[in-house]
């Protein structure tokens, strides 16, 4: 996604990892009112929502250049999910050329106009993966552009979207900055509370990242090779392709260090943690 960009491998995999309901609405699966191939009513939209649902079906049914135009039309009204779609769009290239510069720039008009939604709003979704997403510009700039390699800037996004919104996504890329002291001094006791609160809403990526710190131990982490196995156990089978192999050879050779105590032991807080959870 940002890999051409210069984005390091780890914040390659986990840029932009986003929850089903986000994407909903936009990622090509016909609703019940839009079945594979149905054509885009005629005549024009009349509301902002209208144009919403008018590009979202055009973006289905294949007329991308009329979904893109409708879609652009609710952007310009301030329509967050308008925005939000269109810099995904920008960002991986997704029907038009790829384009950074107007990514950002869709995503800086969601963050600028609903930073202080309530974080149960609808528009708080958007906003919350709009600041994920210009963190992961700072942190590696956008070329030919004013947009600079800015760790501490990053680190604001990321600090912003996971205190005030709670986001997941945003708890483990603020979590990684204070694990490979990128642009803030290494903490990884700190890195550790944003991990665990990411991996106990389900957060995969910091699932494996816990649990790979518990596994082996860190600076001021005990080691806690059961704990550890467990949350990397949850994390393999949150692993989705071929991108997420760091995740399954964590796992892996967390297993094959572990001693069968631990093993079981892991087994046990699985057990218990499935239980919880349901």
């Amino acid at each position: 996604m940002f890999n051409r960009s210069g984005l390091s491998p780890l914040l390659l995999l986990c840029a932009f990892v986003l929850a089903p309901s986000l994407a909903s609405a936009f990622d090509g699966t016909p609703g019940a009112d839009a079945p594979p191939g149905a054509a885009v009513p005629a005549g024009k939209p009349r509301t902002i929502e209208e144009s919403v649902r008018f590009g979202a079906q055009a973006l289905r049914s294949g007329q991308t250049e009329q979904g893109i135009d409708s879609l652009r039309y609710a952007a310009d009204q301030g329509h967050a999910g308008a925005q939000w779609k269109l810099g995904r769009m920008y960002a991986e290239g997704e029907g038009v050329e790829r384009n950074d510069i107007k990514a950002f720039e869709y995503f800086s008009q969601i963050a600028n106009m609903h930073a202080d939604d309530n974080p149960a709003t609808p528009e708080a979704r958007f906003a919350a993966d709009a600041f994920v997403a210009l963190g992961a510009y700072y942190l590696v700039g956008i070329p030919n552009s004013k947009i600079r390699r800015d760790a501490t800037r990053a680190r604001d996004m990321f600090a912003y979207a996971a205190s005030y919104f709670g986001d997941p996504d945003a708890q483990y890329h603020l979590a990684r900055l204070y694990i490979d002291g990128d642009g803030v001094d290494r903490d990884p006791r700190f890195a550790a509370r944003w991990l665990g609160l990411a991996a106990h809403k389900g957060q995969y990526l910091a699932q494996a990242a816990l649990g790979g710190m518990l596994f082996k131990g860190d600076d001021g982490i005990p080691r806690q090779g059961a704990r550890g196995l467990m949350w990397l156990t949850l994390a393999r089978d949150g692993a989705a392709g071929p991108q997420d192999k760091w995740v399954v050879d964590l796992y892996e050779d967390a297993f094959a260090n572990a001693s069968s105590d631990e093993r079981a032991m892991a087994l046990v807080y699985l057990e218990q943690y499935m239980k919880a959870a349901r």
